[in-house]
């Protein structure tokens, strides 16, 4: 079977109109996971593994890798707990994120989602 390309710069639908692919290529989410506290991906996009650091602390490795560590990140817990990325820690192939309970003290809690944008290297 032979490969081929697709080369367009714009997109069109039937009735719903046009758009440049280059917002699709830079405005689209390019890894997402969401897991639980035994650090087993429920559902996700270009997320390999978790990684349990410890006690709210959970890495998450990319399938394929972004052009740099400036992407953006961003998280969502359950739980009614708090969650954030730690941009010190995040390379351009892991992606992590801390949570805390509502003391700010370290806590395991379910529901940890996290989304990656910016640039696939």
């Amino acid at each position: 079977m032979a490969l081929g390309k697709i080369k367009a710069d714009t997109l069109e639908h039937s009735t719903a109109g046009t758009v440049d692919t280059q917002f699709v290529v830079k405005g689209s989410t390019k890894a997402w996971a969401k897991f639980d506290t035994d650090a087993v991906i429920d559902e996700g996009f270009n997320s390999s593994s978790v990684t349990d650091n410890g006690t709210g602390d959970f890495s998450l490795s990319l399938t394929n890798s972004m052009s740099s560590s400036l992407y953006i990140a961003l998280t969502t817990c359950g739980n009614a707990k708090h969650c954030q990325s730690s941009e010190g820690s995040r390379t351009s192939s892991l992606g992590k994120i801390l949570t805390f309970d509502n003391s700010h003290n370290a806590n395991d809690v379910n529901d940890l989602n996290i989304t990656f944008n910016g640039d696939l290297a």
